[in-house]
């Protein structure tokens, strides 16, 4: 089968090959692909940013959310039939969605949203499961509280704009002149321009920031906690929590926590605290979201969709920041080309 495999860590460590199709263990679904999307995770991924921690095998299939028909199941594989569409966001050392088929297990996979096509499916998995973890896992969100989401015009911020806005939350979100309007459509109450206004003069007593940009950026979020707040960021510095999430010798995590210490020390000094997130796989909350769907309370933000041999096109497209909103999808139905 054709997939686009990571040869070797770095930039130009990703190439088209013909690769053996997946064997399909007794838990696993084959999936014959109908779509993927791309995530700044690959990009990471493929540049080695994650290999003490997570132990990929050089080649490798690239690509961490999927569409598609299910063409075979596992001897133990209950609830989930051929010729079923689905979607997914595959398990750290899973991953594969660059390709013609992909074996996943069942526990990461759900019935794909009847309301949405697989394209837009596609675009999913990853920033949903993000955006759930985050909110009602992590922070606990309750109606009432105020969210900051950076990015809002992106594909995890466009997701958690709206499922903030679900759980009864007053969100605010940074973006961009062009795409004021799309984050008020998503259900924003405050919009910063961040080309024209500083956020941290602007607001104060937030519950939750979350921060996909780091830096500068992550240590301004601090201050615009209540006493108590938590900042959560995708980009890190990583921390201990981290570690121990993919099961790393306790020596990674003294490892994390000298990366992560300088902000964390400031956010005790601000009395508030910080995080680092990093989600996972759930198939069983890809139904719950599959259900937001389509009850309308969620709706996917698409960029622009390539044809999957333009894989590494999409790519670039996503790192060199031409992304105007959401995700950029990779398709295998040339007519939606």
């Amino acid at each position: 089968m054709k997939a686009f495999v990571v040869e070797k860590y770095g930039k130009d460590g990703v190439r088209a090959a013909e690769v053996p199709e997946p064997a399909v263990g007794d838990r696993d679904v084959l999936v014959k692909v109908s779509a993927a999307s791309i995530n700044p995770l690959d990009k990471m991924v493929r540049n080695g940013e994650f290999k003490q921690l997570l132990k990929y095998k050089t080649p490798f299939v690239l690509g961490h959310d999927v569409a598609g028909v299910v063409t075979r199941v596992g001897s133990a594989v209950h609830g989930i039939e051929v010729g079923d569409e689905v979607y997914a966001r595959p398990r750290d050392l899973r991953v594969g969605g660059f390709a013609e088929f992909i074996a996943i297990d069942v526990d990461d996979v759900a019935p794909k949203p009847a309301s949405l096509t697989l394209q837009e499916a596609a675009a999913v998995p990853l920033v949903a499961l993000a955006a759930w973890q985050i909110l009602v896992e992590r922070a606990r969100v309750k109606p009432g509280q105020k969210v900051l989401v950076h990015a809002g015009a992106g594909g995890l911020g466009s997701t958690v704009i709206q499922l903030a806005k679900h759980l009864g939350a007053t969100v605010a979100t940074t973006t961009g002149t062009a795409t004021e309007e799309l984050v008020r459509s998503l259900g924003a109450d405050v919009v910063v321009d961040y080309t024209k206004e500083d956020f941290s003069k602007l607001l104060s007593g937030y519950d939750l920031v979350l921060d996909s940009v780091g830096g500068a950026n992550l240590e301004k979020s601090l201050t615009v906690l209540k006493p108590g707040g938590l900042a959560i960021s995708v980009v890190g510095p990583p921390d201990a929590a981290f570690a121990k999430q993919l099961g790393a010798p306790s020596f990674l995590g003294l490892v994390m926590n000298a990366l992560s210490r300088k902000i964390r020390k400031q956010a005790k000094a601000l009395g508030v605290r910080y995080e680092f997130f990093f989600m996972q796989a759930s198939g069983s909350q890809l139904r719950k979201l599959g259900a937001l769907y389509d009850s309308g309370k969620l709706r996917p933000v698409i960029d622009s969709t390539f044809p999957f041999e333009q894989t590494l096109e999409a790519m670039a497209h996503v790192e060199q920041g031409r992304t105007k909103a959401g995700k950029v999808v990779v398709s295998m139905e040339h007519d939606n080309d």
